[in-house]
């Protein structure tokens, strides 16, 4: 399976950088409209890497926090974040605030490589959102949306017994649900 999932990232990492970014501000408001009007609690977002479509355009209003990436093996925890607040360094390329208040999300923004249409995600191997998502959906309801190009649809996403399915995934051009 380690393999399989290797090849597919590859593949996924290659369309996913061919896609248009300007593709990324009718996703955005596609995402907003899906996720609705802000209700006080904070929603977990990401800072895009690489060619990672942006989720910040559409959570104007919110209160938003970052991953904390604390150790191989660990699940995500979530600092509140702003702009403007200073962001440290983390792993695989990753930013976080230096400090701040660590919140529970029950609402994810989800960044991937690769989905389908059963809402599962090729994330990038670590597994950090699939423990992060066993870890919260534990503790209370959690709303977890995949942000993505729709050219990073694939037909079958490779998944293993920890894979953790997203509620949904948001596109320029359609909003998936999980049934």
């Amino acid at each position: 399976m380690a393999r399989v999932k290797s090849a597919a990232r590859q593949l996924a990492r290659q369309r996913r950088d061919a896609v248009d970014r300007v593709l990324g501000r009718p996703a955005a408001e596609r995402l907003r409209a899906e996720i609705g009007p802000p209700d006080g609690h904070p929603i977990a977002a990401y800072l895009p890497i690489g060619s990672e479509i942006d989720p910040l355009p559409a959570l104007t209003g919110w209160p938003v926090c970052l991953p904390v990436v604390e150790g191989r093996g660990q699940p995500l925890r979530f600092r509140r974040w702003e702009e403007g607040v200073p962001l440290a360094a983390g792993p695989f390329g990753t930013r976080h605030p230096e400090r701040g208040e660590w919140v529970q999300p029950r609402y994810l923004v989800v960044p991937l490589l690769a989905f389908d249409r059963s809402c599962m995600r090729l994330g990038y191997g670590g597994g950090f959102y699939d423990r992060t998502l066993a870890m919260l959906r534990g503790f209370h309801p959690v709303r977890a949306f995949g942000f993505a190009y729709a050219a990073q649809q694939v037909p079958v996403v490779p998944v293993e017994a920890t894979d953790a399915p997203l509620d949904a995934v948001v596109t320029e051009r359609e909003t998936i649900w999980r049934r």
